[in-house]
């Protein structure tokens, strides 16, 4: 590196966002995740120990996954190499791969491959890292926002160590506002910053557990308000609200946020929890989710858990999914919401649901029988001299439009598949199938 290059480093560094220059450097400065780097645990000894195996990082933004893997590098005797997914392919994995191979050759010393949102990676990237983690080539740490049991290599997965870190606690991002506030070297302290409880309150909770929102807006009211006569910068609730405009929402729509809160949403809906149903289809709708993901979702939950209890459930469900092709979004959030909350407060029965299972189950099982001649079909030609329709008695022709005549096959007369709760509607089907067992 070249005087010019050093000195072009050094520029950016000062010049470098909060967030970035208040990056830890160390284990011991590092902000939340114990679960996984508390010390005694699993990870942390394998950083101090130089131990490291191939990681994958994965979680929300702003939790220190980058943050993590430099951490490591500083710690460890490895050398570090970093490529981003999005602008890296094939070509720069073998440059990396022919230098880990000449530090391994030359000095004895492994490599860290650093890749950040390695869920871009395609197949064939993936592929082509694969064999350098299998020999150890280079210890991989991957980071990325998204599930890597869905998004990564199967065999990269089973190479690595999984760790899955988790939104940043009000606690922790306290420690991190503060921390730059009073730091005169990396952080704001040089400002003589006066901040208010309250606003220091609303940006710990308006950054949603994310570092980064916290001190970008930090830095954002440091650096556009004036000081008062006495030198003194002062933040107040306004000017914060100011910097951060609104609640970033954690929500990635093919990540672990989107089908926690999808489940939450078919749970509160299955529960009879009106009011929980209709937060998490906001968080949704304000997300930007797929609105006809939504609808198929409530149609869904008509069907399993209202099923015959209300058998007008599925037709509202339906009709909300239409009624979103028809006037879109935003305003279809009010039929999503008219369909949820009457299936939220349905009464509800699985018993078709199970019933279905359970037929199913019989048939995976190869519990299954012949058609009885007097079901079988006696329209085409010769039929009827098989025996095929024989005895076959037309319902219309008795009483209550109903005869007691065997439907399944001879092995599986006696088998009960739906049976009928006392919930809503359903409780007039059990009384009507009871009161034909009688006739």
């Amino acid at each position: 590196m070249d005087l010019f290059q050093l000195n072009a480093e050094n520029e950016l560094k000062k010049s470098a966002p909060l967030a970035d220059r208040m990056r830890p450097r160390t284990l011991d400065e590092f902000v939340g995740q114990k679960h996984i780097i508390g010390k005694g645990k699993l990870l942390y000894r394998a950083i101090l120990a130089d131990k490291l195996r191939s990681v994958i990082f994965y979680g929300p933004p702003g939790t220190g996954k980058t943050t993590l893997a430099k951490i490591i590098a500083n710690t460890t005797k490895m050398y570090f190499e970093q490529l981003n997914a999005v602008t890296s392919g094939v070509k720069d994995i073998r440059n990396v791969v022919k230098i880990a191979k000449d530090n391994l050759g030359m000095y004895s010393k492994k490599t860290i491959l650093f890749i950040d949102e390695i869920h871009r990676f395609n197949k064939s990237q993936q592929d082509a890292l694969l064999p350098y983690v299998e020999n150890g080539t280079v210890i991989l740490i991957g980071a990325t926002t998204e599930n890597p049991y869905f998004e990564v290599n199967k065999a990269l997965i089973s190479r690595s160590m999984i760790f899955k870190l988790e939104t940043l606690s009000k606690e922790d991002i306290e420690v991190v506002i503060k921390r730059a506030l009073k730091n005169d070297d990396k952080g704001l302290g040089i400002f003589n910053i006066k901040m208010d409880e309250e606003a220091l309150e609303h940006l710990v909770n308006m950054s949603n557990g994310d570092a980064r929102i916290a001190l970008n807006a930090l830095e954002l009211g440091a650096l556009t308000t004036d000081s008062d006569v006495d030198g003194i910068v002062h933040i107040t609730i306004d000017i914060i609200q100011d910097c951060i405009q609104k609640r970033v929402l954690k929500y990635e729509k093919n990540g672990d946020e989107h089908y926690d809160t999808v489940s939450a949403f078919i749970k509160s809906m299955r529960g009879s929890d009106p009011d929980a149903t209709l937060y998490w289809l906001a968080k949704m709708v304000y997300a930007g989710e797929d609105p006809k993901f939504i609808a198929r979702r409530i149609i869904i939950c008509a069907s399993e858990d209202v099923g015959n209890a209300d058998p007008n459930a599925l037709n509202i469900a339906v009709n909300a999914f239409n009624a979103i092709n028809i006037i879109g979004m935003p305003e279809g959030r009010i039929p999503l919401a008219q369909a949820a909350v009457y299936i939220a407060c349905a009464p509800k029965s699985n018993a078709s649901y199970n019933g279905i299972n359970k037929a199913i189950k019989d048939i995976e099982d190869n519990v299954t029988g012949k058609v009885p001649n007097h079901l079988k079909d006696s329209s085409y030609k010769g039929s009827k001299d098989m025996g095929h329709g024989l005895g076959y008695r037309y319902p219309h022709e008795y009483k209550e439009n109903y005869i007691n005549q065997q439907y399944l096959p001879d092995n599986m007369k006696y088998k009960v598949y739906y049976e009928p709760t006392d919930n809503g509607h359903e409780k007039i089907i059990k009384d009507r199938l009871n009161s034909l067992k009688n006739l």
